[in-house]
């Protein structure tokens, strides 16, 4: 019996993350009443899983961190390297973008410390797609995929809007450009 409702408490919490991530995505502001109905669970349920919404947002984050990263090699499967890094890296835009649209949500020692703990991910999956790439004779090989990462950081800065994701491929398409130029000249002079 304990393991029938530990399966059911699983697909609850699974079920609240799958609606969670569209529903603060579509209005930051989301109550987690409307997240409940959303998944089909009562709000005690969803207490249970997530006692306060930073709680529920920060699951939500590490979660589809976790998928986008889990994606690469379907991405480098399905794509020639550089499409797989364009597909990834508006992929990461598009969750960024949610992540800043929560604002002062994700500004608690314990939400920067759930951020920092995706780094390392973000960048080994990002090293993961420029050494396919370089392998290739797409882009140069020896890019700092951190380097990459604060690249990428204006796609979440675009406005929001059919504009701003209009630029965000011209910004995108720019640092692919930045990727496949000669050597880069090291700043420090050695």
């Amino acid at each position: 019996m304990a393991d029938i409702r530990r399966a059911d408490a699983q697909r609850n919490r699974a079920r609240i993350l799958e609606v969670a991530y569209p529903a603060f995505a579509d209005d930051p502001e989301v109550s987690l009443n409307a997240i409940a109905k959303l998944a089909g669970v009562g709000p005690g349920t969803l207490y249970r899983h997530f006692p306060t919404r930073e709680a529920l947002v920060l699951a939500v984050y590490q979660e589809e961190v976790a998928n986008l990263v889990a994606s690469v090699d379907d991405l480098l499967r399905e794509n020639e390297p550089l499409d797989a890094f364009r597909s990834w890296a508006r992929a990461l835009a598009v969750h960024a973008r949610m992540k800043h649209g929560l604002g002062e949500a994700l500004t608690s020692d314990a939400a920067q410390a759930v951020i920092g703990a995706t780094w390392g991910p973000v960048s080994r999956a990002i090293a993961t797609l420029l050494e396919a790439a370089a392998t290739r004779g797409d882009i140069r090989a020896g890019i700092d995929p951190n380097d990459v990462i604060l690249l990428l950081s204006c796609l979440w800065r675009v406005p929001a809007g059919e504009a701003g994701l209009i630029q965000a491929d011209r910004l995108l398409e720019m640092i692919v450009g930045s990727l496949q130029c000669g050597p880069v000249p090291d700043p420090s002079g050695r």
